[in-house]
């Protein structure tokens, strides 16, 4: 979808296209302010010098989208959105609606499902389609389908996607990004060399910034250097199994099928604080944060049916540097207390000598539950229904064991 989360909100508000717009954080006193003064009249009448500027913010929020005309100044996603205001002043604030985004997201994959039911879901603002078996999924190579989907989502949702078609999943995704907004790219195998060779290799859904990195030191900044290398270099830098595919998706090699049943990877929350916490003067709010995102995962994978046997911690330094650390156990569990203290575990092991504005807590290598082996705390007595005793005893940790 074509920056979904600010779409959306500019259906509410069409007086704002055109216009830059940064969407990010929940309700403020300001927006509640806006609409109280507006009563019961349409919001599509509340006139553009009312709303909130992105220069008079003051907080800690980060951006989840921006408008197109906001992104031509350098503003994107998941940047602050104090260090937004510098490059973006005049842009208009608007908070996220969850609510409204879900709803939207269920109605664009419906409508897909509808022209054709060989769904992927990515996220909520984006699909993989299987068009082999459709009628006339294969006319004009596809772009005859793509069309008939982007009218059909268009008509039920007001809103934009583009379409990327190619023969796997990996191409596609790199297509989908060609002609944005509201376009429609079709790649063949033959166009590898004049469409996705020129690329930046952190292009390909996989490669991250550590891989991109250590790729630049080794002179690879385009998918076609990244090809021109042997497999055996690259299985000697990166490992067995990741040079061995980056070898394959270089050359435009996926045979991944689309997943139908989809299953999480990972289950994760975190916060972004009001104000920066340091890990000593502030570790008894540091200390009640930690612990409330551990009981949070282990809610949320009790809720699901999962239990996980790999815990990790995420950390935003005050300079917006991300560390991250993981730890993996014999045993699975969605049992709080085990969560917090494999997490903590995971805490001794990055550096805690400068202020911190965001801190997170993850599970993955997730199995249903009653299919794989517990953790031995996992009892029932920590099950969702006995929260307060899981709390009381998971709140005796201390946030920092190696200080």
């Amino acid at each position: 979808m074509d920056a979904f989360f600010a779409s959306v909100e500019l259906l509410r508000y069409p007086q704002l296209k055109g216009l830059p717009v940064v969407i990010g954080g929940g309700r403020r006193t300001v927006d509640e302010a806006l609409l109280a003064a507006h009563g019961e009249r349409a919001l599509r009448f509340i006139p553009v010098a009312e709303f909130p500027l992105l220069k008079d913010y003051v907080g800690r929020g980060v951006i989840t989208t921006a408008t197109y005309a906001a992104r031509q100044f350098g503003v994107g996603s998941a940047m602050g959105m104090m260090k937004a205001a510098r490059l973006c002043p005049q842009a208009i604030v608007l908070p996220v609606d969850f609510d409204e985004i879900r709803r939207f997201s269920r109605l664009f994959k419906s409508t897909i499902a509808e022209v054709a039911p060989q769904v992927q879901d990515r996220g909520i603002d984006e699909v993989y389609i299987d068009f082999t078996d459709v009628p006339g999924g294969q006319r004009e190579g596809g772009r005859s389908l793509a069309r008939l989907i982007q009218r059909a989502i268009f008509e039920n949702t007001g809103l934009t996607c583009s379409i990327g078609v190619a023969p796997n999943k990996l191409l596609a995704k790199m297509a989908s990004e060609f002609n944005k907004p509201n376009g429609i790219s079709i790649v063949y195998e033959a166009d590898l060399q004049t469409l996705i060779w020129p690329l930046n290799v952190r292009k390909i859904n996989g490669i991250g910034p550590k891989a991109g990195e250590k790729l630049a030191r080794l002179g690879v900044q385009t998918i076609g250097e990244l090809a021109a290398l042997e497999r055996q270099f690259l299985m000697a830098n990166f490992g067995k199994a990741s040079g061995a595919w980056m070898h394959e998706v270089a050359w435009g090699r996926d045979d991944s099928p689309l997943a139908l049943e989809s299953e999480p990877v990972s289950m994760s929350r975190e916060t972004t604080f009001e104000r920066d916490l340091h890990a000593v003067r502030d570790k008894a709010e540091l200390g009640a944060i930690f612990t409330r995102l551990c009981e949070q995962v282990a809610a949320d994978l009790q809720h699901k049916g999962y239990v996980a046997r790999t815990i990790g911690i995420k950390l935003r330094y005050d300079d917006f540097r991300i560390a991250t650390r993981d730890q993996t156990v014999q045993a699975h569990t969605a049992d709080a207390q085990a969560i917090r203290k494999i997490a903590g575990q995971c805490l001794k092991r990055v550096p805690l000598d400068q202020r911190l504005r965001l801190l997170g807590v993850r599970a993955s290598a997730l199995a249903r539950a009653g299919e794989a082996p517990v953790h031995e705390q996992n009892k029932p007595s920590a099950q969702a229904g006995h929260a307060p005793a899981a709390t009381e005893s998971i709140a005796s940790y201390p946030l920092f064991e190696s200080w």
